[in-house]
């Protein structure tokens, strides 16, 4: 089925088509060329971050983080359950074992007050999502942290140029990772990057980037040759990516305008039906600057959500869910989830709906979805 409203719609800041025609015609269309290093500058810059490397995806680039913690057969990351598959996969595919923790029922995300009961002396990580761009509590994780002696992984998929109590997401970790899937704020189609906020790791990471071998000191004059000296991939997404990326990057305090407009009209003009009708709205704390990545809302069970979706799609507009708890996933399940695990991450996966949120979306095609929404009956 076509939906005349779908759920998301890539956008453009009109300057995508002349950077990649640039790109193309430069000769340089492979990695680390001109645009790579624009964008990487652009977000060093925006984040204060000591170095960003452009991935091919989020995906790679926690990848990347399990490369730099050497991790192995045995050891154990402590993840959200409430996630999508890449925050526990990208370290499961290197031997560790994912531990699944349960999330708050406001912001959903990881439960702050559940991660040191999790802890053992196999924990080499603990890996927080900012869940709709909406910062994680990051004081108590990183004390956590520090007092067992583990590492702090963001995966900021949804979060970039949010944050918490003044400080940007993704530069809280000791490593973060960014997204610039078709479905984030701002986007390449398929890409991510790694941001690195330990000095210590920035040339490793580098040369993780480079398919394991130091082609970065060969660049900058430090070595004659380069050649294999560690663990890596494939990770560098091409120049005509970035070119892309980087338009998107020049338009961001246009894009988070747009998007917050979105999202403040979704939430003032649905507050009413919500709470007339025991419907939970997004919550964001005080001390949280977020990205606007999405809107959702929280029905009352399962059966009411289906019949909301159902309801939405009668009138051509798309809702959709997010994420299976990954404890309950057939993967999950074979690392030893189980159901009941993580009650909430359970109790929300049932009843949440996504509404369309995208850069592009007009004030008419938004009304329409209000309409829509307020004439649903719980």
């Amino acid at each position: 089925m076509s939906y005349e409203i779908p759920f998301n719609r890539p956008w453009s800041s009109g300057r995508e088509v002349e950077y990649v025609q640039a790109c193309a015609t430069s000769w340089h269309t492979s990695g680390n060329g001109p645009f790579t290093k624009r964008c990487e500058a652009i977000l060093e810059d925006v984040l204060g971050a000591p170095r960003v490397l452009l991935t091919t995806s989020c995906t790679d680039a926690l990848e990347m983080c399990a490369l730099l913690l050497r991790l192995q057969p045995g050891d154990e990351v402590i993840v959200p359950s409430f996630t999508f598959v890449s925050t526990a996969n990208a370290f499961a595919i290197f031997g560790a074992r994912p531990v699944f923790a349960d999330v708050r029922p406001d912001t959903l995300n990881i439960d702050e007050t559940r991660v040191e009961s999790l802890i053992t002396q196999r924990t080499r990580a603990i890996v927080v999502v900012h869940y709709g761009g909406v910062a994680c509590e990051m004081d108590t994780i990183s004390a956590i942290a520090e007092h067992h002696g583990v590492t702090v992984i963001e995966d900021n998929a949804h979060g970039l140029l949010a944050t918490y109590k003044g400080r940007q997401l993704g530069t809280l970790g000791a490593l973060a990772t960014q997204s610039f899937h078709e479905t984030k704020n701002i986007t390449c189609g398929e890409g991510g990057a790694l941001v690195v906020n330990n000095p210590e790791l920035v040339e490793r990471a580098e040369i993780i980037r480079d398919k394991g071998t130091d082609r970065a000191r060969f660049l900058r004059g430090q070595v004659d040759k380069y050649s294999w000296v560690d663990l890596g991939s494939s990770y560098l997404p091409s120049d005509l990516t970035a070119a892309f990326l980087q338009a998107q990057l020049e338009a961001r305090e246009d894009i988070q305008q747009r998007r917050a407009e979105i999202w403040q009209r979704y939430e003032s003009e649905l507050r009413a039906w919500a709470e007339s009708c025991g419907v939970a709205l997004p919550h964001v704390p005080t001390d949280c600057e977020q990205a606007f990545h999405l809107f959702y809302v929280l029905l009352p069970d399962v059966e009411t959500r289906t019949r909301f979706i159902q309801h939405l799609k009668a009138r051509r507009i798309q809702s959709v869910f997010h994420y299976v708890p990954l404890h309950l996933s057939d993967m999950g399940r074979q690392l030893g989830g189980h159901d009941g695990q993580c009650q909430v991450s359970e109790d929300v996966a049932i009843r949440l709906a996504r509404l369309p949120f995208h850069t592009g979306l007009t004030q008419d095609e938004q009304t329409r979805v209000i309409d829509a929404i307020c004439e649903f009956e719980i």
